[in-house]
């Protein structure tokens, strides 16, 4: 969902994939003027062959709220890697940080008209119109990120992907992990179970599903935009917010913030899509280079994301923040109890969240 919250970024000029492609251009320009040079040709034959070659470069925009540090901004760089490798000079990836294209949310209507190609969609964008998805944005769902990568990879992962590309006109390619969600307050204060939130402003993502898992957590639940948070906290518009600790420091929350509650509510993630129109547009070839690159990214980004999990509570005690961990099966059960008792839990197949637990 998410959200989702140290290198150069994924945009960073003078070396990478655009210094390639710019190489690849030349190359390319020199071979079409070199007919025009040796005075071979007219001006008409000329173009027609600079067109057919630039059209069958596929452009593949990405739109994500992440920011530019954060490494699930940073893995459409090697996203865009693989294919220049894979496939050089056939796709261009356009990449579009901090919802500067599209903001969080509005990417699958995007991809469905066909103005957006490639997204990491939350559990909840999914959930709109496959329903089974929401029982992703409830907590304790999933255990850790190898229960999550074994759900998604095998025959869960696989029937709700095909649900999704029915229902969306969107094709799932590979499911990320974005963290694992941990309380992030404005104001320390002693929290040992659900009701010492309650009253607590809760920043959740603009969907039901967060909301509810908000409320879940015995905070009120106040639905605003990734972009507009730290500033929310700043001024005290809301007491709190949610996020995997990476987001947490790549969007510097921990500099309007002082205590962090390791709730561990949430085992996060995002499916890393694209539009069914572009999916249609490739061969076998460009899909199987597609796919590949998809997971190459999701490689990228959980091998360094759970390294740098690891190493964040001490970097947060370091810069004055509080770190506590309160009575966790407490929580087990107010959430538990609250989606057992709201129409979006029943409306989740029973079986379903069994295969989950039973999943090894």
């Amino acid at each position: 969902m998410t959200d989702f919250e140290r290198t150069p970024t994924p945009e960073s000029p003078g070396s990478g994939p655009d210094t390639t492609r710019r190489a690849g251009l030349r190359r390319l320009t020199a071979a079409w003027l070199a007919p025009l040079a040796a005075g071979i040709g007219a001006a008409a034959p000329a173009q027609a062959q600079v067109e057919p070659a630039a059209a069958r470069r596929t452009v593949l925009r990405v739109s994500t709220p992440a920011v530019p540090d954060d490494w699930h901004a940073r893995m459409w760089t090697v996203l865009r890697q693989s294919l220049d490798a894979a496939a050089p000079g056939a796709f261009d990836v356009q990449i579009h940080l901090s919802g500067t294209l599209f903001k969080q949310g509005a990417e699958p209507a995007a991809m469905a008209r066909g103005n957006l190609e490639l997204a990491a969609l939350s559990a909840a964008d999914l959930a709109r119109r496959v329903p089974e998805f929401g029982v992703f944005t409830a907590g304790y769902t999933l255990r850790d990120p190898a229960h999550q990568q074994k759900v998604f990879e095998g025959p869960i992962g696989e029937s709700l992907y095909r649900r999704v590309t029915a229902e969306m006109d969107i094709v799932p390619l590979a499911t990320l992990y974005l963290g694992t969600r941990q309380l992030n307050l404005r104001e320390a204060r002693n929290v040992r179970t659900p009701e010492d939130l309650k009253g607590l402003k809760l920043r959740m993502p603009a969907s039901r599903e967060w909301l509810l898992l908000g409320e879940a957590l015995g905070a009120t639940a106040m639905p605003l935009a990734f972009g507009e948070v730290y500033l929310a906290l700043k001024t005290g518009t809301i007491d709190a917010q949610d996020n995997p600790l990476p987001t947490v420091r790549a969007a510097k929350f921990h500099e309007v913030t002082r205590q962090i509650v390791l709730t561990s509510h949430l085992v996060d993630g995002l499916v890393i899509a694209v539009s069914s129109k572009a999916w249609q547009a490739l061969d076998e070839r460009g899909r199987a280079q597609l796919r590949a690159a998809a997971r190459a990214a999701v490689a990228f980004n959980n091998e360094n994301r759970l390294k740098e999990e690891a190493e964040l509570v001490a970097f947060f005690r370091q810069q004055g923040l509080q770190i506590t961990t309160p009575d966790l099966d407490s929580f087990r059960r107010a959430v538990r109890q609250a989606y057992a008792a709201s129409d979006i839990g029943r409306a989740w197949p029973a079986e379903l969240l069994e295969r989950i637990a039973a999943t090894r």
